[in-house]
């Protein structure tokens, strides 16, 4: 099984409930490389909004996946998830191709529909058949970054004998995280790996989510193993400070409690585990890297 970390990328994640820096973002790739971790990720956002109106900025994802990039040699990079609607799909696939160059072949290109309308409508951005929009997005991304010359006319996007020059260096797994029948289908059809989060113990409802996802590939006549699971975990150290929101569902058990939720993922099926820690500190990344070696030795 794989273990991957989410790096601070705005709000109240970096070192005493700040808003984190880039130094804050490459002290935790560089400590999950160091410690054996496999991957780390970046969320996509302008800013999310909490239901008070108190607003919390984001940095743009992109443009700190690409340094993170320049900065490891060996973890994965993904983006956890990248929202569809603030980038036309040409550009995407242009700019997943130039990461992954940067990176020598270490991109996971992690897509969705978007959700949050505030940054919608803060920036001009339609809130309107966001799975129809992103059905027609994520047809001509993965075509493109599978090296396909892609003409399309769709209701929302056309492109006329789009392709990437140079090509992608390899073919760019694509990650999707979906909850719901339309997304689950797009996944099913589309990606190499699904993504649901996010958990804490092994519950029914990430049983329910795993046994959709199952019926969803069925469907689509695709088999199981084409498709990697990965499922968001919610872990929090006790023995550090809490974080200023925390997560409801986030694990606080021991270290070897940890390691024992790991098995209990992987006996489902789950492949990659994709954590967001609380506090992001360099002690909470070791924390999983011992998990991790516990789990699989």
């Amino acid at each position: 099984m794989k273990v991957g970390v989410m790096l601070p990328v705005g709000g109240s994640d970096g070192p005493g409930g700040r808003m984190p820096e880039w130094d804050d973002v490459r002290r935790i790739a560089e400590s999950a490389e160091e410690a054996g971790l496999d991957s780390v990720w970046l969320a996509d956002h302008f800013f999310y909004r909490a239901p008070d109106g108190t607003t919390y900025g984001m940095h743009e994802a992109w443009t700190l996946l690409s340094a993170v990039a320049a900065v490891t040699d060996r973890v994965e990079l993904g983006t956890m998830v990248l929202c569809a609607s603030f980038r036309d799909p040409g550009l995407v696939a242009k700019m997943a191709a130039t990461i992954d160059e940067v990176s020598d072949g270490r991109l996971i290109l992690g897509v969705g529909a978007g959700w949050h309308d505030p940054e919608y409508e803060a920036n001009g951005l339609p809130t309107d058949h966001r799975v129809g929009r992103f059905a027609e997005w994520l047809e001509i991304v993965a075509r493109l970054v599978r090296g396909e010359t892609v003409t399309f006319d769709g209701k929302y996007h056309q492109v006329h004998e789009a392709a990437l020059e140079p090509p992608a260096p390899r073919r760019i797994p694509i990650l999707v995280a979906a909850r719901q029948p339309r997304m689950l289908d797009l996944t099913a059809r589309w990606a190499d790996s699904w993504n649901t989060a996010w958990f804490g113990t092994v519950d029914d409802r990430v049983k329910g989510r795993l046994r959709e996802f199952q019926s969803a590939l069925a469907t689509a006549g695709r088999p199981e193993n084409e498709v990697t699971k990965t499922v968001g975990l919610s872990v929090r150290d006790p023995n550090q400070p809490a974080v200023p929101e925390p997560d409801d569902h986030a694990f606080a058990g021991t270290v070897e409690d940890l390691a024992t939720l790991f098995k209990d993922y992987e006996s489902l099926g789950v492949e990659h585990l994709i954590v967001g820690m609380e506090p992001m500190s360099p002690r909470s990344v070791e924390r999983l890297a011992e998990a991790k070696r516990l789990a699989t030795a």
